[in-house]
């Protein structure tokens, strides 16, 4: 197939970069003729500029000619847009339907029913703009990076392509990463027969480590949302002195590093990814703290290929991925009491950790492989193929 990516990356990679290299790099693997259109967010720096840009998401013509042109010259069959926000804008739909090629956007983020984009705000979940045409509670609470005049430019992209139903009738299909993720986004009012579900993957594949490190670890950013502070208060609850190694960075991390001296946890910052799936293979128990509605834990799928058991909070999608008690144990979000004992239960019980071990690998191999991703994400493209050819398209009855 040939096939087209359309990407707007973060100024600083994260794991929505990363999926989409991983996914650019298996679908070339696989024979297919691909290409990817990025764009920058380096382009602007800062508050200021960050708002500026939010105000070209409502609509870019600049993006729309630039896909315009790239689907004359390529005539790909299929247009994957991963992240749109800001620089690429919805129009770049429209150029996709103007061409008659099938668009699918995969839903990394709640960005289209959240101006914030993680239903979250002032330490714990938030909701109160789902299923609004406006959300206007996010502009009130200046929900994107704390200023109501971006969060403004967020709303008013939201709200004015919900009214011209172009989630509706300018997107074929959806690509939620877990059901979970799904069912939030229907609720915002995204149309339900046109989601699937395929998660991200691991790749390369680690292999299963022999988890002789004896201590738990802690892997990701280090903000609030994340839970780091309850993981941090927790293991001053502990009973049993625990090793506790943690990796990353973010807003926080000068918090976290004193903190973790004082406790005496191993803060070792950022490493490689390579690095971390080292320190995954030798670890007892990986801690996923997160207090947010995650969309998906490429963390927890990274350590389930390393045959690593999880203690994951029950809140959102995380918690789809742990099958409690088999591959790891859920602990109910933002409690430090619950976590620190459920930790201390299972690190007292090496008999399941094992029995953890071979299961949490078994998952992996299961539903988080290359190769499983790659089937999936074809059967979603064939589908799409199959439901435009069959269509009698209607041309949009808007315009910009």
């Amino acid at each position: 197939m040939k096939i087209l990516l359309l990407h707007n990356s973060y100024h600083f990679r994260g794991g929505e970069d990363i999926a989409v290299e991983q996914e650019h790099a298996l679908l070339r693997e696989h024979g297919h003729d691909v290409r990817l259109l990025l764009e920058h967010n380096d382009s602007f720096s800062g508050v200021a500029g960050a708002v500026s840009a939010a105000f070209s998401a409502v609509y870019s013509a600049r993006s729309r000619r630039r896909v315009a042109e790239e689907l004359r010259a390529f005539r790909p069959d299929v247009v994957h847009v991963h992240n749109f926000f800001p620089l690429l804008s919805p129009s770049v739909y429209l150029a996709c339907r103007e061409a008659g090629v099938p668009v699918l956007q995969t839903l990394h983020n709640y960005r289209l029913i959240c101006p914030g984009a993680n239903l979250f705000r002032d330490g714990r979940p938030c909701e109160d703009c789902v299923g609004r045409s406006v959300p206007w509670p996010g502009v009130l609470h200046g929900c994107y990076r704390g200023s109501r005049a971006g969060t403004v430019a967020v709303a008013a992209m939201a709200g004015i392509h919900t009214a011209l139903n172009t989630w509706s009738h300018a997107v074929d299909a959806y690509i939620a990463l877990t059901e979970f993720a799904r069912h939030k986004l229907i609720a915002g009012g995204l149309p339900a027969e046109k989601f699937h579900v395929k998660p991200n993957f691991v790749t390369p594949d680690p292999g299963a480590g022999p988890g002789d490190g004896g201590y738990a670890l802690y892997v990701g950013r280090l903000s609030e949302e994340k839970g780091i502070d309850v993981l941090l208060e927790a293991w001053k609850l502990l009973e049993t002195k625990i090793p506790l190694v943690i990796v990353g960075e973010g807003p926080i991390a000068s918090k976290v590093a004193s903190t973790a001296r004082t406790i005496g946890a191993d803060y070792r910052g950022p490493l490689s990814r390579a690095e971390v799936a080292g320190c995954m293979r030798r670890a007892s128990l990986l801690v996923f703290p997160s207090v947010c509605y995650e969309t998906f834990s490429l963390v927890t799928a990274e350590a389930l290929a390393c045959g690593l058991p999880v203690l994951t909070s029950n809140a959102g999608s995380a918690a789809e991925l742990i099958d409690n008690g088999r591959t790891g144990l859920h602990f109910r979000s933002g409690d430090a009491k619950d976590l620190a004992a459920k930790t201390e239960s299972l690190w007292r019980d090496q008999q399941a950790l094992g029995r953890m071990r071979k299961e949490a690998r078994a998952e992996y191999e299961a539903k988080y492989t290359a190769e499983q991703n790659c089937r999936m994400l074809m059967n979603i493209y064939l589908t799409s193929l199959r439901q435009k050819a069959a269509a009698k398209v209607a041309k949009p009855v808007y315009s910009y």
